[in-house]
Parts: C-alpha cells; structure tokens; sequence
C-alpha cells in the first residue's frame, strides 16, 4: 500500500536497527552507488527468493551502529578474539539452544 510504511529489524552489536521493509525503501536508504545493482538483483530474483534478496540489501544500509560492527571486525582480523565464541566450544548445548545468526 502506497504511503504505509515497513521496516524490519536487525540486530546488530550496538543493538536494534529498523530499516525500511519495502523494495522502494531499501532502494532509497542504499547508498547512491549500489542502487543500481540492488534494482537488477531484485528485478530479476525468482519470487521465492525476493525476501531473501531484500534482507541481504537491507543489511548493507548505513546505520548507527557501522562503527561498532567495523570495531570488532578490526579487532578480530587483529588476532583479538575476546567475547568470540567458537562453534566448537559450544557442542554441549546440543542442536536447538545455540543457532549462528550467520
């Protein structure tokens, strides 16, 4: 529906981030320089891969909270893992109790 707006939520390391639900919301909120690309990934995406292809996008818009993601990135491919949790620490919580956010 024209003029309603949608958003959907991501979680991030500073914390929950709306970002715009919709085609034309994405589209907007993406920087100038990737818009293109965006409109033809999502022009030509099979119907059951439209959510998946907007989410992707969606996590490439700039929020608040870039810094703080940038800030563990670096620290990590410095070699510091402090608060990282390996996959293989985590085998005695068995398949349901720990899901990898990806």
């Amino acid at each position: 529906m024209p003029g309603k707006e949608h958003h959907l939520t991501m979680y991030m390391t500073g914390g929950p981030v709306r970002v715009p639900g919709t085609i034309r919301g994405v589209r907007e909120a993406l920087p100038e320089e990737v818009r293109a690309a965006f409109t033809a990934e999502i022009e030509d995406a099979p119907a059951e891969e439209l959510r998946t292809v907007l989410v992707r996008w969606a996590m490439n818009i700039p929020t608040e909270h870039d810094a703080a993601e940038e800030a563990v990135i670096e620290r990590v491919r410095a070699g510091d893992f402090t608060g990282v949790t390996f996959a293989e620490d985590l085998e005695d919580l068995g398949d349901d109790e720990y899901r990898s956010a990806g």
